[in-house]
């Protein structure tokens, strides 16, 4: 896990190499314990390297790295069947002087190319330049959990982990005003479109799942898909024999992601899916002797971190407790204060770059801080389940729109009756039976809406409206759903999981932890994916598939918990205080004065709001502020 960066060049500057040292200083954060750059002989080509040293501490690990006198690497992340791979490779003749993921990556590339993607099961964002071909190859994992950001024009492609290493060297940091009225309307920076869009106009974003190829810079690059999904394809188990399945495969992903030279740990919310985590670790610490695991099973209890708040209704607290006691494991906890987020904002904006959805990236970026605070470099967490297990209450209405589609009447009422008996709350009415059969219209409502609501937003300055003419539809767009799959696709690969990630890669990288997530192993999504709707969701619950497959391995407590919270902050009571009704007054102010927001909005009242609340402007205007 570190913070990678490279300088290609038409010409050679002499002052390439200083803007590189820039850009890995910058970064520095990603990377604590080392760093390092290299130049190619004709100083066209600089790639540097920040390094958080997880596997082969030596300084054989060390990056920018090189490869049979031909190849250059810089690596951001883990390949976690690394091993399995550099034996494949050793048969057919390669050789290794290190214990790194990194080395075997660019072996893989020299005996697959292209295709030693296929192989890679992880979380990297890496390029390699082969000085034979004088080609650099860059890829991204299948979801977005590791970042590569771009620039380029006729005579510079610049690459890096975050974009403040760019503009360190004076990349344009212009915002891109649509992106703007997007998240100030709908709350989230992401183009489902053009997924290379980012907030900033002039730079680019990798999209996940693809690769990059440029063999003279000047010419445009080439980018391309090597993963997808198939939520087309289906097969015919049993629950029993699913859950058996899905077992199977968590306990393979969290054991591979338990490789790890140093301490490792692991987040934990009260919810089943951190909860569903850390019993699964628990149990490999208890039948490991030593298989590569991580130095922190060597006798030691468990690790976890929390972020809990006394006081507050949907506080974790007692889950958490009730877990730790259960399984032996050793809980340390941070209580987020509104002053302590008054406090970190400005840091906290600083590293995401880009706006957010709510304070729950504060409690988030404080449990990777206490982290860091106990020495724990390595943490598995239980991001994407909700996604690819359909977790969210909102899908409920898809799952019983696909049920309804298929003229089960009966069986789609008597779903709707077990989840209004088990109080999860959701949107089921008249329309939602049109949407049924008639998908595709319901999409193009969903659009008009959807468009409606950015350019008739009542504190937007009319003139910043007009001033995005032509592209009032341009990050807007709701896709055809016939069945659950599509949505969970949607969200999956689309818009939704990939700005989750990059919340928790850079809090995560703020304190220069790694975060790993063991439900994305391509393998158990493609599972999941070709599961049938009902073992997603069934008899009034969310999740099924995971609540079959941990009942009584977990407390019921958490098993069968009804409710969806998940990094939830006292944000509505936060928001009712002078301090940070002053903070947000201010942010008002200064987006009037930027001519974004109309000055009537200085005269109305702040409305305070949940984390989640879709109607939640107040904190948009304070994050948006943050960043123009």
């Amino acid at each position: 896990m570190c913070g990678i960066a490279g300088i290609l060049l038409k010409y050679p500057n002499p002052a390439a190499s200083v803007h590189l040292k820039k850009m890995t200083t910058i970064l520095a954060h990603r990377g604590p314990d080392g760093e390092e750059t290299w130049s190619s002989q004709d100083n066209t080509v600089h790639l540097g390297h920040r390094r958080l040293s997880i596997l082969d501490l030596s300084e054989r690990g060390s990056q920018p790295m090189a490869y049979a006198g031909r190849y250059q690497i810089v690596h951001n992340g883990e390949v976690y069947n690394y091993s399995e791979i550099r034996d494949f490779l050793q048969a057919k003749g390669y050789q290794f002087s290190s214990r790194t993921d990194t080395e075997v990556m660019v072996a893989a590339y020299d005996f697959w190319k292209e295709r030693c993607l296929q192989q890679f099961e992880g979380m990297f964002a890496f390029a390699i330049w082969d000085e034979k071909e004088k080609q650099l190859f860059a890829a991204r994992d299948r979801f977005g959990e590791k970042p590569f950001y771009y620039y380029e024009d006729e005579e510079n492609f610049v690459f890096a982990s975050e974009m403040k290493a760019l503009w360190k060297i004076g990349i344009d940091k212009t915002i891109d005003r649509k992106m703007l009225l997007n998240y100030l309307s709908m709350g989230h920076v992401q183009n489902c479109i053009d997924k290379e869009q980012t907030f900033y106009e002039s730079i680019y974003s990798l999209p996940p799942a693809h690769y990059l190829t440029m063999n003279t810079v000047g010419v445009p690059s080439r980018i391309k898909r090597y993963w997808n999904i198939n939520r087309e394809n289906k097969i015919d188990i049993s629950l029993p024999d699913a859950s058996e399945r899905f077992l199977f495969l968590l306990n393979n992903s969290v054991k591979y992601r338990l490789r790890s030279d140093v301490p490792l740990g692991t987040s934990l919310s009260g919810g089943i899916d951190s909860s569903a985590i850390a019993y699964t670790v628990k149990q490999f610490q208890q039948t490991s002797q030593d298989n590569g695991y991580s130095s922190s099973f060597r006798g030691e209890p468990l690790k976890t971190f929390s972020a809990t708040f006394p006081g507050f209704e949907r506080n974790e607290a007692d889950y958490i407790s009730q877990l730790s006691g259960e399984l032996g494991i050793t809980n340390y906890s941070t209580q987020p204060s509104m002053e302590e987020l008054i406090r970190d904002f400005e840091k906290v904006c600083y590293h995401q770059e880009e706006p957010f959805q709510s304070s729950g990236i504060y409690a988030q970026f404080r449990v990777y801080a206490l982290a860091r605070e106990h020495n724990i470099k390595v943490l598995l967490d239980g991001q994407g389940a909700d996604e690819i297990l359909a977790g969210y209450p909102k899908y409920i209405h898809w799952y019983l729109q696909e049920v309804l589609s298929r003229h089960r009447i009966g069986s789609a009422s008597d779903e709707r009756k077990a989840f209004v008996r088990n109080g999860i709350p959701f949107l089921w009415d008249i329309k939602n039976i049109f949407a049924a059969f008639l998908p595709s219209h319901a999409a193009i409502q969903l659009e008009k809406k959807e468009y409606l609501r950015t350019i008739r937003q009542p504190d937007i300055d009319p003139d910043f409206i007009r001033s995005l003419r032509g592209r009032e539809w341009e990050g807007i767009h709701k896709p055809i759903v016939t069945k659950l799959n599509d949505i969970l696709y949607f969200n999956t690969m689309e818009m939704g999981l990939e700005e989750l990630l990059r919340f928790a890669d850079r809090n995560s990288m703020a304190h220069g932890r790694e975060v790993r997530l063991p439900f994305l192993n391509h393998q158990l999504v493609e599972f999941i994916f070709s599961l049938p709707a009902q073992l997603k969701m069934h008899q009034g619950w969310t999740k099924f598939l995971l609540r079959h497959s941990m009942n009584h391995k977990l407390p019921d407590a958490i098993t069968w918990r009804k409710e969806k919270v998940g990094f939830e902050t006292p944000q509505k009571e936060w928001m009712k205080a002078p301090a940070l009704q002053e903070y947000i007054q201010e942010s008002r102010r200064k987006l009037v004065n930027a001519h974004i927001l109309q000055r009537k909005v200085l005269d109305r009242q702040i409305v305070p709001s949940a984390a989640h609340d879709e109607q939640n402007s107040d904190w948009r205007y304070l994050c948006a502020a943050q960043f123009i």
